[in-house]
């Protein structure tokens, strides 16, 4: 009868530590960051957000300024970016602020206006979609920012390459809807610099006054940096209510220019006069 009980006993033991094993607790995850989706009736389709919410959001009142990001999705720009923003707001640099990384679906269609250029449309057969793009940012997506997060009224958009082709953009024919602007490498080459050729005429034509606008050109082929050195040029001689900042970086390539860009650009775009 002992025995049996002793066996019960030990058998009862070993189930419990089974149980307790499989049972364990998971090791916490480091969440960085919220995911959205927003439909876009414009573009047709859903577009996937990725957004950072500053220490203190949840539990406070207060209004944060907005970062829109462009080349936003996880494995692209958003958390190297946005753990630098975060650092630099830790420590008065910048202020702290909302980032709303744009996941992309087909960045050469959205960032692109049409090309006359044989080589472009080889290139990015699909291209040529920007002006909706233009239109998803201003019609919906800024509008639902804005309804579903405390926002203030200042708001900074942020593109490299192709993207910082559409800052550009957005810059020379929509410049209300950004009060900063940074432009990291653009890819100004685009249907023949038409975008640059123009430039003059749309500075002219969109005022905005008081916008801020960093632009810095990495190693890049001449055209980038001449084409970038132009846009410079034009807005300083054009548009003095502009505060444009230029950098050339001989130092960094095409892949690593955007960080270093980021944290030159948080430094200038908010430093007190």
């Amino acid at each position: 009868m002992l025995l049996r009980i002793l066996t019960v006993a030990i058998v009862s033991a070993a189930s419990v530590a089974v149980g307790f094993s499989l049972q364990a607790p998971q090791e916490p995850s480091l969440e960085f960051g919220k995911v959205a989706f927003v439909h876009s009736a414009v573009l047709k389709e859903d577009r996937r957000l990725n957004v950072f919410l500053p220490a203190g959001y949840d539990a406070g009142t207060q209004q944060y300024p907005v970062i829109y990001l462009l080349d936003g999705s996880a494995h692209e720009d958003y958390l190297h970016a946005t753990g630098l923003f975060d650092f630099l707001a830790t420590y008065g640099v910048m202020p702290a602020a909302i980032v709303v990384g744009i996941s992309n679906v087909d960045r050469r269609r959205d960032f692109t206006m049409p090309s006359s250029d044989p080589a472009d449309l080889k290139a990015a057969p699909t291209s040529g979609g920007a002006a909706k793009f233009l239109a998803f940012l201003e019609q919906e997506l800024i509008p639902y920012v804005e309804t579903h997060y405390r926002v203030s009224d200042r708001r900074t958009l942020i593109g490299q390459s192709l993207a910082g082709l559409l800052a550009t953009q957005v810059l020379l024919e929509k410049p209300q809807l950004f009060n900063d602007y940074v432009i990291v490498s653009a890819s100004l080459w685009w249907n023949k610099q038409a975008l640059v050729q123009g430039a003059a005429e749309s500075l002219k034509k969109n005022r905005a006054p008081g916008r801020r606008v960093y632009i810095s050109v990495a190693d890049e082929p001449t055209e980038m940096k001449t084409a970038a050195e132009r846009l410079v040029t034009l807005m300083k001689d054009l548009r003095p209510d502009i505060t444009c900042f230029y950098e050339y970086l001989p130092a960094e390539t095409h892949a690593t220019s955007l960080h270093i860009s980021l944290y030159n650009a948080m430094h200038l775009l908010t430093k007190k006069n």
